[in-house]
């Protein structure tokens, strides 16, 4: 589990092919501090598993279905990524909760300079809008962000100053492919809505989700 909030930005160091997976190495500095084998870290949103490590760089292995739902399989040497460690029970929860599960990628449609703030719209599947609302949670790249607004097939976040100098995003051109991560609570919430035994076994039953707001009436 993650929180969304990058730590570092890294450098692909290495890519091994064999097959269809590949191994990636990945220069880094703070993610290294005590990182151990079959620690968790997220590289560009990815939960990836380290296989190997030395001072300096760190290694893991991607399979098939990684490379296939990510946009892992573009990155070349020197490219940089964002990096997160996976949380710990003390750690300030600063973002949402962001699993590393990547939804889907999307593409970057255009920025948009606002003063020193810089606004981003993605495009993506129409099918994955339904859990992307306005002013809900969305990790893009491994980045947790708050959507701004919202269309069939896209949406955008804005990004601080600060924000910028510590993510990838802004060094990114229209066109690029990003990973997406959708809110987890709307999917747990969607399926439970379409399961009405599990929604009465965990007390969410229509009238529950309802009067608290995730539904409307006569949606059941």
């Amino acid at each position: 589990m993650f929180t969304g909030l990058i730590e570092e930005i890294g450098a692909v160091a290495a890519i091994a092919k064999t097959g269809r997976s590949f191994d990636l190495t990945v220069s880094a500095k703070t993610v290294l501090e005590d990182a151990n084998l079959g620690d968790s870290i997220a590289v560009n949103g990815v939960c990836l598993t380290v296989t190997a490590r030395d001072d300096a760089r760190v290694t893991f292995g991607l399979a098939p279905e990684t490379l296939a739902r990510t946009n892992l399989g573009d990155l070349g040497k020197g490219n940089p990524v964002n990096l997160e460690r996976s949380l710990l029970p003390t750690t300030r929860l600063g973002g949402h909760f962001v699993q590393g599960h990547v939804d889907a990628t999307g593409k970057i449609k255009s920025f948009r300079p606002d003063r020193d703030a810089l606004w981003l719209t993605i495009e993506t599947d129409p099918a994955l809008m339904r859990y992307i609302v306005t002013k809900g949670y969305v990790a893009i790249d491994g980045t947790s962000l708050t959507v701004v607004d919202t269309g069939a097939d896209w949406f955008n976040v804005t990004l601080i100053n600060y924000t910028q100098s510590k993510i990838i995003l802004p060094r990114k051109k229209p066109g690029d492919r990003v990973n997406l991560e959708v809110d987890i609570l709307a999917k747990y919430i969607e399926r439970i809505q379409g399961s009405p035994a599990a929604a009465t076994h965990a007390g969410m039953t229509p009238e529950f989700l309802q009067s608290h707001g995730f539904i409307k009436e006569g949606a059941r």
